[in-house]
């Protein structure tokens, strides 16, 4: 049996892996086995209107709703209805720092300081204008602090600005609000407003970012995989705290999307650097154990992430999905998530780059698919080691289990630990 693929992408890395496996390609109406599809054709595929069935020999790259994840408004509702969740429960890992009182904030998040001992995987945040008022109170708790304002529901740097005053966020509301002929629908944009990270930690002087990707295969039992050759995203300009600098985005924006138009704009490089180089870089200025606690903090962060949308999301068998996840880290070496996206860009802006997506998309596949290279939704999706190929296993609730089943006969002393990565990020 031949694979025959679609794709809404026109992309090398993605037409060239698809080829180089001797798949053929169709288009959306005919019969096909593997989709690589944007956000809204999957959103369409899987609504009640379409009708559509999918049988056992095709697959797709979005979980129907996705979105749970990667809009802004619902990870953060999500991680916040987990934590609650697990206090209920009694669990350890809802446990809160022994601090509180004046700087805990509506959110159950401690102003500048750190509410969990486990859980504060993101950055104090609201929803406007829904949560309007509630910001406001905590905002008057630190009066000057800087606040980033995003809409929920774009990407690559649209829309984003900073806040430092109550009377900037008002003048937002008031404009926002006022009717618009070319964009009606603007007026009704839900936008998250997170306390910034003003401490991120600098290389050169100058702030980055994490993109890491991370592959889920399934929700329930949660199946996922980080890929190893992710990369640091840097800003073109030093970076710099003062006022005067808020409104410049080439200070405080990684996204490639925005540097690039930047006149320091490096085109060689684009600006990245391999997460392999930044780990040397920190084993050789911080020291190996530090380094190591902040890599397992980041991989800890992706799993709980991962966890926190796991119950509402519709774990469909004939799904995967690869996200981009967006991280920064600040000076005390402590990871935050700032957002997921569902459609990394795979875009190739150097050669390096087109390298690491065209091994991303090659793994992808690998992982995903049966050894005979045929979707099929009755497979368990346990693919063998050499598969992986740079993705390493984060987390397999189902194989987690199995081994604890099998290790409760045995003594403490030889049980295995199966709560983490099942393999150091190196």
């Amino acid at each position: 049996m031949k694979v025959v693929f679609c794709s809404d992408l026109d992309k090398s890395v993605l037409v060239s892996n698809f080829e180089k496996r001797g798949w053929l390609q169709v288009g959306p109406e005919e019969d096909w086995n593997f989709y690589w599809a944007g956000t809204q054709t999957c959103r369409n595929l899987f609504s009640v209107d379409s009708g559509y069935r999918m049988h056992d020999h095709q697959t797709i790259n979005h979980f129907p709703n996705h979105y749970e994840l990667t809009r802004k408004d619902l990870l953060v509702k999500n991680i916040k209805r987990y934590r609650k969740e697990l206090e209920k429960e009694g669990s350890p890992l809802a446990g809160r720092c022994s601090a509180s009182g004046p700087g805990e904030g509506n959110d159950g998040n401690i102003s500048g300081g750190r509410p969990y001992l486990y859980l504060d995987l993101v950055p104090v945040t609201f929803v406007l204008p829904a949560d309007y008022n509630m910001f406001v109170e905590e905002y008057r708790k630190t009066p000057q602090s800087t606040w980033i304002m995003k809409p929920c529901g774009k990407s690559q740097g649209a829309g984003i600005f900073l806040i430092n005053k109550l009377s900037k966020l008002k003048k937002w509301s008031r404009e926002s609000k006022s009717p618009s002929a070319f964009n009606p629908c603007l007026a009704r944009e839900s936008y998250v407003i997170s306390r910034y990270i003003d401490n991120p930690l600098l290389i050169g002087g100058k702030k980055f970012d994490l993109r890491l990707y991370v592959l889920v295969t399934s929700f329930r039992p949660l199946k996922a995989y980080l890929f190893k050759l992710g990369f640091c995203r840097f800003c073109t300009v030093k970076y710099d705290t003062s006022t005067h600098e808020l409104d410049n985005m080439y200070v405080h924006l990684t996204n490639v999307s925005v540097q690039k138009h930047g006149g320091e704009y490096n085109g060689i490089h684009g600006g990245k650097l391999s997460v392999q180089n930044l780990r040397l870089y920190l084993e050789g200025t911080k020291g190996k154990v530090v380094t190591e606690r902040l890599f397992s903090s980041i991989s800890w962060l992706i799993v709980h992430s991962l966890k926190a949308v796991a119950p509402v999301m519709a774990n469909d068998r004939h799904c995967f999905e690869c996200y981009g996840y967006d991280i920064i880290i600040d000076d005390r070496l402590k990871p935050w998530l700032i957002e997921v996206n569902a459609s990394p860009s795979l875009t190739s802006t150097t050669v390096n780059d087109r390298i690491l997506k065209y091994k991303l998309i090659d793994n992808i596949i690998s992982v995903v698919l049966p050894p005979d290279g045929i979707p099929d939704v009755r497979w368990n999706k346990v693919p063998a080691p050499e598969a992986l190929g740079n993705f390493m296993l984060l987390l397999d609730e189902e194989l987690a289990s199995q081994d604890e089943a099998q290790s409760s006969a045995l003594p403490s002393k030889t049980r295995s630990d199966a709560r983490g990565p099942s393999q150091r990020w190196k």
